[in-house]
């Protein structure tokens, strides 16, 4: 019988001289150097070489003049040395993918990046929408994970391979641009149907146990795309290095562990802390300043319609690496300091006005709620034949990579009894029968938001109904939900983990405090917006919630709402801090007013500082 010929596979053809190329040249000693030169057929040159004690640090600054003065002639050999040495630094010999995006235009990918992208794991990020349910509210904003997910990966690759172009003496290498872009590509791939909805909601409601987010999944989804698809071999090919490489990779999507100080300890494995920068280009966790975000910016924005006030390209132009404390971090020009602060306010307006919408918010409730009705009876098959349901997919990564923003219609096309509930609450979100907004408010100081305080709070709401008010309401007719808004670290000002350089010394770290900048800047950076909305959608019944949520917001001390003396002018009146004048508040002729519906008060000016006036009890004062 005869034996089937093995075709040789292009992996298989490479030979051990083209994987040495690829290896750190940066590290070579002068023998190495050497040796490169006797592999390429240059052995003529290696007495050169070594008597001028040419290491792989210094290959990539010769020139053809400095290689003349070296003895090297005659022009035809310099040339062809400089060709060799080319190979060195070459990211590939192979011809890269080009990409037309609305975004960055005219990309270039690496063909190893196009064999993660051309997978069945990665082409699931096309039917998750990159926004969630915001594209229910903003037409335009039906673009995906996919796309940014690319993005992310070229702007990876833009800004690792300026600071190696800007700063040879870091020893960035061919496997770090690669690993970093690849970090890059794959850090979404554990989003689940609709985006942040998913991890940020529906896990919370059906496993309020587990504390499961995205950037864990896609972790594992790297895992399961590299085993099935077989791409262990290929990164080989690629000049990577396993595991070391793979272990890298996640590192940038995972981050550190939770426990762990990052000015105190080292906690990765991937790559040395003298490359600790590199931990800085796709998720960066000391200050939130990374590709990811310069991505979503202006491709949110572009699809939104919302104009991006930060420009990533000057970014570039100025971010170098320096040291501190030990370790090398990402810096900018204190010049850019400006433009940083305007970048997260950027981020914090994108969140009020588009992310947080508060019809998009309930949206995303609704859709939540009929997810958690159909958990039960979703059936997604995962590996070895077993039977998954959403919540449970994400402990199966062959089940999640079937779990995408179809399971949507899945459940309203369905004609299953077990899903009547569910199907008719998303029936309803595609007639735009949606709960109302009833009302906004802030807290005075942080609160705590889980979801067990969310519903006594919509108990507390039903409690609170006003004398006079005809409509009664159930704790099932309010929905509570609190927004955290910040600029991207909690109360944390992310500017003060910055550093930046001067133009004098580009060498030193330096950071730039507030109060340098201007005082225009915010005085704190997170605040908490609580919006109650009522299921109940007839005229009666939302007059009557506005009314409820005003004498909650009393009862609870919250800020007066934008609209309060509009929707219960009898109300508002009987909180006295509520009608306080601050500095300011006079009008240009002097005069002050009350804006209590009905009402103006004369008030008589008052000299000294921080001096408010109370018109409610200068009315009580006036009776008596």
């Amino acid at each position: 019988m005869d034996r089937a010929i093995k075709r040789p596979r292009e992996d298989d053809c490479v030979p051990p001289e083209r994987q040495l190329i690829d290896a750190e040249y940066k590290r070579w000693g002068v023998a190495e150097t050497g040796a490169f030169l006797r592999r390429e057929g240059l052995q003529q040159w290696t007495q050169t070489f070594t008597e001028h004690g040419i290491t792989g640090s210094g290959l990539p600054y010769l020139t053809e003049a400095l290689l003349e003065k070296m003895g090297i002639w005659p022009l035809g050999s310099r040339l062809q040395v400089l060709h060799c040495l080319q190979k060195l630094w070459q990211v590939s010999e192979e011809s890269m993918k080009v990409f037309n995006d609305p975004i960055h235009g005219h990309i270039e990918l690496h063909p190893l990046l196009l064999r993660f992208i051309d997978t069945p794991q990665f082409q699931r990020l096309r039917h998750i929408k990159q926004l969630g349910g915001t594209y229910l509210v903003f037409p335009g904003a039906s673009h995906n994970r996919f796309e940014h997910s690319v993005g992310v990966g070229y702007l990876a690759g833009c800004l690792v391979q300026a600071l190696n172009e800007r700063q040879p003496e870091l020893l960035i290498t061919k496997r770090d641009v690669l690993c970093v872009q690849i970090a890059g590509l794959c850090h979404d791939l554990g989003h689940g149907p609709f985006s942040h909805m998913f991890d940020g909601m529906f896990i919370p409601k059906v496993r309020p146990g587990q504390k499961w987010k995205h950037e864990m999944a896609s972790v594992q989804m790297f895992d399961h795309l590299v085993k099935v698809n077989g791409l262990e071999e290929v990164m080989v090919h690629h000049g990577l290095t396993l595991p070391d490489d793979l272990i890298f990779i996640k590192e940038q999507i995972a981050g550190p562990p939770d426990d762990c100080v990052l000015d105190r300890s080292w906690p990765y494995k991937g790559r040395p802390m003298e490359k600790s920068f590199l931990y800085e280009i796709v998720a960066n966790k000391r200050n939130g300043i990374d590709v990811d975000k310069w991505d979503y910016f202006a491709r949110d924005c572009y699809h939104l319609g919302i104009q991006n006030n930060f420009d990533y390209q000057r970014f570039l132009k100025f971010a170098r690496v320096c040291k501190v404390r030990g370790k090398k971090h990402i810096c900018t020009r204190d010049k850019e300091v400006g433009n940083l602060y305007d970048m997260f306010h950027t981020r914090n307006c994108l969140h009020r006005r588009a992310y947080q919408h508060k019809v998009g918010n309930i949206i995303e409730t609704m859709i939540t709620e009929a997810f958690v009705k159909a958990d039960p009876h979703i059936q997604i098959q995962g590996s070895s034949g077993r039977i998954f349901t959403i919540s449970s997919a994400i402990e199966d990564m062959e089940a999640y990579t079937k779990l995408t923003d179809h399971v949507f219609e899945q459940i309203l096309y369905s004609s299953a009894p077990e899903l009547s509930e569910a199907r008719a609450i998303l029936h309803n979100i595609v007639c735009r029968r949606l709960y109302k907004c009833v009302g906004q408010t802030t807290p005075e100081s942080h609160v705590d938001a889980s979801p067990e305080k969310l519903l006594d709070w919509a108990e507390e709401v039903a409690c609170a109904k006003p004398s006079g008010t005809d409509a009664s309401l159930i704790a099932e007719d309010f929905v509570v939900s609190v927004i955290h808004m910040d600029y991207g670290m909690k109360e944390k000002n992310p500017i003060n983990n910055v550093h930046f350089y001067c133009k004098k010394d580009p060498t030193k770290a330096i950071k730039i405090r507030k109060k340098q900048v201007s005082k225009l800047l915010p005085e704190c950076f997170a605040e908490q917006l609580i919006r109650v909305y009522c299921k109940k959608t007839d005229d009666k019944s939302l007059e009557a919630a506005k009314k409820y949520f005003v004498q909650w917001c009393m009862n609870r001390n919250f800020t007066k709402p934008q609209d309060g003396d509009i929707i219960a002018p009898e109300l508002t009146p009987l909180k006295r801090d509520w009608h306080t004048l601050e500095r300011g508040d006079e009008d240009s002729d002097g005069s002050d007013e009350d804006h209590r519906p009905g009402t103006r008060e004369e008030t008589p000016r008052k000299t000294g500082h921080n001096v408010k006036v109370n018109l409610f009890q200068a009315q009580e004062d006036r009776r008596l």
